[in-house]
C-alpha cells in the first residue's frame, strides 16, 4: 500500500531505539526451549505436526503468554491464530507479523517458531514500554506451513491471501486417513473461546522473521539478512513404466527395466541441470519402485523432481528440459512427466527492505541482501500486501533436522530489528 512507503524514514528516532533495550535475550531463548518440549523427539528434535495434539499444546502456551500482555486472540476457518494488539485508530489496516508452529517430522527448535516468538517478544517490549501505537499489530500463527501432514504446504497463508479456497482442501487426508476438516474440528473444540473471523482482516503490510536455513549469513559473519524475495520453484512427478519379470531367468536384453531407465533419466537430468554459478537447485527427493521385490525386475518407478531458481526465465528454461530429457533416454519403457507445483519467484517490497536495513544499521548490525531458497508464508502474503522478511544466522545452515541450532544473541538481534520495523510501521 502506498501509505506504508510514506511512513518509512531512513533514520529511526532515538525513542524507538531505546525500546529495543526491552527485548530480553534470555526470555526469548527460554521460550524457545519451552516450545521445543511440545512434540520433542529428543536430541533437540521436534515433531510437531499441523493440527496435532502437540501443536494444540504449543498454541495453548502461546495464548497464555499473549494474555500476559493483553493480546486478543482470534481464529478463522483454516485455523490461523491471530493475536492482536489494538491500535489507537481501529479503522486502519493492521501491521502483521508471524510465522508457523508446525514442524517437519524430524524438525528442529527454531524453524517457524522463531518468527512467532520474536514477534511476541517485540509486542512484549512495546507493552512494557507503555507505547501507544496508531495502527494495530497482529501476530499470526499460520496453519500447516510445512505441509508434512496435510498437502499442500503454506495452506493457512494461502487461504488467507486467496490463493486457495478452503473447500478445495478440507477433504485432504493425512497418512492416517484423517481429513483436514476433522482436524480443524478438533482445533475448534480445543479452543472454543476464540472468536472466528469470517473474512480476512485487512492488513497494511507483513513482516516475517526466520532463521536462514542456509549457511550464507554464518559463513560471511553477517548478523541480519534482508530478504529480497523467494526463488521460484517447479515440482514434477516422473513415472517410468516397464514390465516386471523374474530377476534370475530374464536376460538383460529382454527386459523393460523401469529402475534402469529411471536411473538413466536422473543421470541425464543431472547433466543438463549443471549450473556453473551454483544458483540452480535440482533435487530428486523420492524414488519409489514397484513391485519392490529383490528378485523381480521393476515394472514401475515414480520419482520426484524439485527445481528452484530466483529468475523466472532461467527457471522456465531448465523446467522445459525435464520432459524432453527423460523421453530422450528412455528406450524400452514408457515415461510420463506431470508438473505438480509451480511457484514463480517472489520479490519483496523495496520500501520494507529499506526499513529493515535501516533498523539493523541503527542497531549497528551488519546486513546483506539475500534470496530465500525455501518456501515461506511470506510468499503468499506478498500477493496481497507489502511484505518483507528478516533472516538471522543458524548453525552450519542446518534446518529440518534435530541438529538445527541458533545463537541466542542472533535471535535477539533479529527480534530487535523486527521491533524497530514494527514500531515505525505501526506509527
Amino acid at each position: 500500500m502506498n501509505d506504508i512507503k510514506n511512513t518509512i524514514p531512513y533514520i529511526l528516532s532515538s525513542d524507538f531505539l531505546n525500546v529495543t533495550s526491552k527485548i530480553s535475550e534470555e526470555l526469548l531463548w527460554a521460550r524457545h526451549m519451552v516450545m521445543s518440549e511440545f512434540g520433542s523427539i529428543g536430541g533437540g528434535g521436534v515433531n510437531r505436526q499441523a493440527l496435532s495434539v502437540a501443536e494444540f499444546d504449543a498454541r495453548k502456551k502461546l495464548l497464555e503468554w499473549a494474555n500476559e500482555i493483553n493480546l486478543v486472540g482470534y481464529t478463522d476457518a483454516i485455523g490461523n491464530l491471530f493475536l492482536r494488539r489494538e491500535g489507537e485508530d481501529k479503522t486502519l489496516p493492521a501491521v502483521m507479523t508471524g510465522s508457523h508452529i508446525d514442524t517437519q517430522p524430524m524438525g528442529g527448535r527454531f524453524d517457524g517458531i522463531y518468527g512467532i516468538l520474536a514477534g511476541l517478544e517485540a509486542l512484549r517490549a512495546i507493552d512494557v514500554s507503555g507505547i501507544k501505537l496508531n495502527r494495530s499489530i497482529e501476530l499470526v500463527v499460520w496453519t500447516n506451513e510445512e505441509g508434512s501432514r496435510f498437502s499442500p504446504g503454506a495452506m493457512g497463508s494461502a487461504i488467507f491471501s486467496g490463493y486457495y479456497n478452503i473447500n478445495e482442501v478440507c477433504e485432504n487426508k493425512d497418512d492416517q486417513g484423517i481429513t483436514l476438516r476433522d482436524a480443524l474440528s478438533n482445533l475448534s473444540n480445543k479452543f472454543p473461546e476464540l472468536v472466528i473471523r469470517e473474512t480476512p482482516s485487512p492488513i497494511s503490510c507483513y513482516l516475517e522473521a526466520h532463521i536462514e536455513q542456509g549457511p550464507i549469513l554464518e559463513n560471511t559473519g553477517v548478523s541480519i539478512g534482508v530478504v529480497t524475495g523467494v526463488q521460484g520453484c517447479r515440482w514434477y512427478t516422473v513415472e517410468v513404466i516397464g514390465e516386471t519379470a523374474h530377476a534370475g531367468t530374464t536376460p538383460i536384453t529382454h527386459r523393460r527395466d523401469a529402475v534402469r531407465e529411471a536411473v538413466e533419466c536422473i543421470k541425464a537430468l543431472q547433466e543438463v541441470m549443471r549450473d556453473e554459478l551454483d544458483i540452480l537447485r535440482f533435487t530428486v527427493g523420492r524414488f519409489n519402485v514397484t513391485p519392490g521385490s529383490i528378485n523381480s525386475v521393476a515394472s514401475r518407478v515414480i520419482f520426484t523432481i524439485d527445481i528452484r531458481h530466483p529468475e523466472s526465465t532461467t527457471l522456465e528454461h531448465f523446467s522445459d528440459l525435464v520432459e524432453k530429457t527423460c523421453k530422450s533416454v528412455v528406450l524400452t519403457c514408457e515415461v510420463i512427466v506431470v508438473e505438480t507445483l509451480s511457484h514463480s519467484p517472489s520479490s519483496f517490497d523495496q520500501a520494507l527492505l529499506n526499513l529493515i536495513g535501516t533498523a539493523a544499521n541503527n542497531l549497528e548490525l551488519s546486513t546483506m541482501k539475500i534470496t530465500s531458497g525455501a518456501f515461506h508464508d511470506a510468499q503468499n502474503l506478498n500477493n496481497i500486501s507489502p511484505t518483507g522478511m528478516i533472516f538471522v544466522p543458524c548453525e552450519r545452515g542446518i534446518s529440518h533436522n534435530p541438529a538445527e541450532n541458533a545463537k541466542s544473541e542472533d535471535l535477539a538481534n533479529g527480534a530487535r530489528v523486527l521491533l524497530l520495523s514494527l514500531l515505525r510501521l505501526a506509527g
